[in-house]
């Protein structure tokens, strides 16, 4: 890759600089402390010191860093104390204090002449402890010391009397102590056993004023984050993923992967590889073997295994063992096994390796694991031992076995990795050689890997699989295999949005296979040409071909096939499942399916029954549909496939729409970690609840659900919170954009759009609706008009797509409400609001939407204070506050706090009203526009005042409020009613 790269950022370590923070705020209110920070090599602890120490300088202190530096026997005494006082004799501030303690002056000018006598070495402690104090009395005092795992022995002893004897003792009579903080780094995975560190560090921890702190590797997210910030250009996600996998959280680790990431998969860089191999080179000859031929076995190798493929004495593989432990490269686990520390560690070391010793290597390790027998667990290695070795026959065989391992205990992502090496190993080995058996040639093979990505969530891969399967097949090709297929790939386009060729596919294959006599492909082929005809508008030819293969299915007792044909006649039926008797015949399916084992269709069942719960507006009974459908999914290990995936997105939303918001997030942060990319959707609904709270963040979350190929889902989700956004920073413009773009993305082959069309108008309408009022207030009649226009052509959007269902598929409570909704705004934006058109919006939305319930209260309230009736006004706008101080709503809190009061329906509350400010009333103003998304340029032109002097302004208002961005400062200010955005907000 050739894109530049950025600075390293800071990402993630907030509770740790919370801690750090502490003890520099102790400090500088006169009470010492230390921290001892423990971490592995390039686990960041440069890097969060250099935060730390920037924060200390910019709130007043004075801040001395000292390096230790591996000098090997060599070392030069007291050296990060000399650095430190070569610092403040270089500047004139300090000469003073200098002079008062001539004693350091021999760290100044002779170096190791301070070890001379014991007497002089206790005067030259003394005298570093009293410059230390007497600047901390001019100014608080940070030192830092680096990497003491390289400090001579002389730095050691200077520190003990520091930290026990010196600086931080509190004086008699319990006076304070100085105003000092010592923060010291050290490499913890240096320190083996006899390290000369580890005494001092036992002993200073015991000390009330020394506290330590071990910096853990990153999470994955954090790595993720890391990387993509490095680079100014996009990096591709495969790219992501794997530098997180090698990385195992060490930011280090990550920063030279990315920088070398256009080497080949798999490649250490080189000098990583030169660090990495340091501690490696200083072990034994016979340690040095000894992990060779560990890093051939992998991460972790079981001691029998190692001790049968090296062949060395009991005692000498175990003093090698010992060693490499002692030298951290290696860590005993559980069951007599051994693992590298770091992957990349084991990588460095494999790659140091020859050639030829590793094939040879390889090919014991896999003779070794045959001999065993052939446990299906050992299957993967085999087959990995194989292939390396060259023995590409056996490496077939064992990845063919190693697939159908994975495939038994559920586990898809891992069944395609298999399969895909064996289609790989496929035309490299004699046909003489390879595996005989039903189902076992390219084609067939390279289907079942297709239905692996499905389940594994990868749809795109899956649809390339079938093409390259369908391209397999030839003129002698078994027509009930073509036909097969066919209905996958139709199956897979359809997981893919590719509908019209899904449909002509599965059109295809029901052709090839004749009706008579009855047969399992057929029913499989119907029922997937009925899905995809369904989807491309044709629901005639759906009903009539499902209700004919429905009989055919009860003739040849598919249980399965019953159960998938009973679903979609279940959706296709006038009401669908959205009525009583649907769900009563989805129940029906999902127990046949239960009964079959079939876990798809089960779960196909499962999420049909949670949505026709939702759209019938019965939020509370789809709940127990979706934790059972959820649960299934993991038992079946089908967590990626595509209605899991879809369930997870909907138990968000119920919780989302029912009010349950700390709910919602607590369980989308526990989804996140498991999720593939292809999911990431399914976090919608909190996307949502960030943004009804004033998190303006959310709208590059939003945002990047859209990067990679398109997805339904991820473009209904992101234009959902992206129109509501626009709303909700007074950007009309961008949410019709915004819905223009996303109706026009989702509109499918056969030009219907999505019912989501209602909802998106009503959002959009919201924005339009705010500015044409803004604009009449302020005499603009043309621009009321302009946007009136576009108000009407919103709504007509949204009736469109309500009354294309028709009598078959009519609105149900959630399309009704949002259609009300788009009515009231419509009213408002062109004639003004109309409490008639309100009041009904809020009886449709009491079926359970809490938050737009309450936004449609406020927005009720208002209109019956304009038709100046007050006493109807104030019940709608206390339920709807209340309902906003529960859920956290701040915008929409703040807005009802403003209607409350100029309309003088009651006092708001005492949390949100006239509360001092701590801001000017300057900075208020540019907090309102802050809140409007305006750039540091356009405050100063509103408020005639320089772009510059914004800035200041800004700078200020992060300051007060302790926010480290201009979107936390205006979610801090909403949520404590520091701003009550009026025109801004939309509701």
């Amino acid at each position: 890759m050739s894109s530049s790269v950025a600075a390293a950022p800071l990402i993630g370590r907030d509770e740790e600089l919370a801690r750090l923070t502490g003890v520099l705020d102790r400090a500088r209110a006169g009470t010492a402390g230390a921290v001892l920070i423990a971490g592995d090599a390039g686990v960041g602890k440069t890097r969060v010191l250099d935060e730390v120490a920037a924060r200390a300088a910019g709130s007043g202190m004075t801040v001395l860093t000292g390096h230790c530096v591996d000098l090997g026997d060599v070392g030069l005494p007291y050296l990060p104390f000399t650095e430190i006082l070569g610092v403040l004799a270089d500047d004139e501030r300090f000469t003073e204090a200098l002079a008062a303690h001539p004693a350091v002056d021999r760290l100044l000018g002779a170096g190791s002449d301070a070890d001379r006598d014991a007497g002089g070495r206790l005067r030259l402690f003394e005298g570093i402890a009293g410059l230390l104090a007497d600047l901390s009395d001019i100014a608080p005092l940070l030192l830092v010391l680096e990497d003491l795992h390289w400090a001579d022995q002389s730095s050691r002893d200077l520190l003990r009397f520091l930290l026990s004897r010196g600086i931080l003792q509190r004086p008699a009579g319990g006076s304070p102590t100085h105003r000092l903080a010592v923060l010291a780094s050290y490499r913890a995975d240096d320190l083996h056993r006899r390290h000369p560190l580890r005494p001092l560090l036992a002993e200073l921890v015991r000390l009330p004023a020394v506290e330590r702190l071990e910096l853990r590797p990153m999470a994955d997210a954090e790595v993720a984050r890391l990387v993509r910030a490095l680079r100014t250009a996009p990096v591709p996600d495969g790219t992501v993923r794997r530098i997180v996998e090698r990385a195992e959280g060490n930011a280090f680790y990550a920063e030279e992967l990315l920088a070398a990431s256009d080497l080949e998969a798999g490649g250490v860089p080189s000098g990583l590889a030169d660090v990495l191999l340091i501690r490696f080179e200083q072990l034994s000859d016979t340690a040095q073997q000894v992990l060779r031929t560990a890093a051939v076995a992998g991460r972790r190798v079981e001691y029998d295994l190692l001790r049968d493929a090296i062949r060395l004495p009991e005692d000498e593989l175990e003093s090698a063992l010992r060693e490499a432990v002692e030298r951290q490269l290696l860590v005993p686990g559980h069951g007599d096994t051994y693992s590298f520390r770091h992957a990349l560690a084991r990588e460095a070391v494999y790659a140091d390796l020859l050639p030829g010793e590793r094939s040879r290597q390889h090919g014991a390790f896999a003779r070794l694991l045959a001999s065993r027998g052939h446990p299906a667990e050992s299957a993967a290695e085999r087959a990995h031992h194989y292939r390396e070795s060259h023995d590409l026959a056996e490496a077939l065989a064992a990845s063919l076995e190693a697939a159908d391992h994975a495939q038994r205990v559920g586990a898809p992502a891992e069944e395609l990795r298999h399969l895909e090496t064996v289609l790989d190993l496929w035309s490299s080995v004699d046909p003489a050689a390879r595996p005989s058996g039903e189902g076992i040639d390219s084609v067939a093979l390279t289907l079942r890997a297709s239905a692996a990505a499905a389940h594994a969530g990868d749809a795109h891969r899956a649809v390339s699989l079938t093409r390259s399967a369908l391209a397999g097949i030839g003129r002698d090709t078994d027509s009930e295999l073509a036909a097969r297929v066919r209905y996958t790939l139709a199956g897979n386009l359809m997981g893919v949005d590719s509908l019209t060729a899904a449909f002509a596919y599965s059109s295809e294959a029901l052709a090839m296979i004749p009706a008579d006599p009855p047969s399992r492909t057929w029913v499989w082929a119907a029922a997937t040409h009925v899905l995809a005809a369904r989807q491309v508008g044709e629901d005639e030819i759906a009903l009539r071909i499902a209700r004919q293969a429905l009989a055919v299915a009860e003739e040849l007792r598919l249980t399965d096939a019953r159960a998938d044909l009973l679903i979609s006649l279940a959706t296709l039926e006038k009401g669908g499942r959205r009525t009583r008797l649907g769900r009563e015949r989805l129940a029906e399916a999902r127990e046949l399916a239960r009964r079959s084992g079939h876990a798809p269709v089960e779960m196909r069942a499962l999420f049909h029954l949670a949505i026709g719960s939702f759209e019938s507006g019965e939020l509370a009974e789809s709940l127990p549909w979706l934790t059972e459908g959820l649960d299934r999914a993991r038992r079946a290990g089908l967590l990626s496939s595509p209605y899991p995936l879809e369930m997870r997105y909907l138990q968000l939303l119920v919780l989302y729409t029912l009010g349950r918001w700390d709910e919602c997030l607590k369980a989308a942060a526990s989804d996140a970690a498991s999720l593939p990319h292809a999911g990431a959707f399914t976090m919608g609904p909190a996307l949502y609840v960030a943004l009804a709270r004033g998190d303006l963040g959310a709208v590059e979350r939003a945002r990047a659900l859209l990067d990679g190929p398109f997805d339904w889902m991820a473009v209904m989700v992101s234009s959902i919170a992206l129109t509501d956004a626009g709303a909700l920073r007074g950007d009309p413009e961008a949410s019709v954009e915004q819905v223009r773009t996303a109706v026009a993305a989702l509109t499918d082959d056969s030009g219907r759009r999505p019912d989501l069309t209602v909802r998106l108008a009503a959002l959009g309408l919201a924005a339009v609706a705010d500015r044409a009022v803004a604009l009449r207030l302020s005499g603009d009649a043309a621009g009321v008009r302009r946007w009136a226009d576009t108000a009407t052509e919103l709504v007509e959007l949204a009736r469109s797509v309500a009354d294309a269902g028709g009598e078959a598929r009519p609105q149900g409570p959630e399309g009704q409400a949002w259609l009300a909704r788009a009515e009231a705004e419509w009213i408002r934006a062109t004639t003004g609001t109309d409490a008639a058109a309100w009041e009904k919006t809020v009886a449709a939305f009491d079926y359970g939407d809490v938050y737009e319930l309450a936004r449609c209260q406020f927005r009720y309230a208002e209109a019956l204070l304009a038709a100046d009736r007050r006493e109807e006004a104030t019940a709608p706008a206390r339920t709807a506050r209340q309902t906003a101080a529960r859920l956290g709503a701040a915008p929409l809190l703040a807005q009802l706090d403003t209607l409350i009061r100029r309309g003088r329906l009651g006092d708001p509350a005492p949390d949100a009203g006239d509360r001092p400010s701590p801001l000017t009333a300057r900075e208020q103003d540019v907090l309102r526009l802050l809140a409007q998304g305006r750039s540091n340029r356009q405050i100063g032109e509103e408020l005639f005042i320089t772009g510059k002097t914004a800035s200041v302004h800004v700078s200020n208002i992060l300051a007060k409020l302790s926010a480290a961005s201009r979107t936390e400062a205006v979610a801090i200010a909403y949520r404590q009613g520091l701003i009550t955005p009026e025109a801004t907000t939309s509701g």
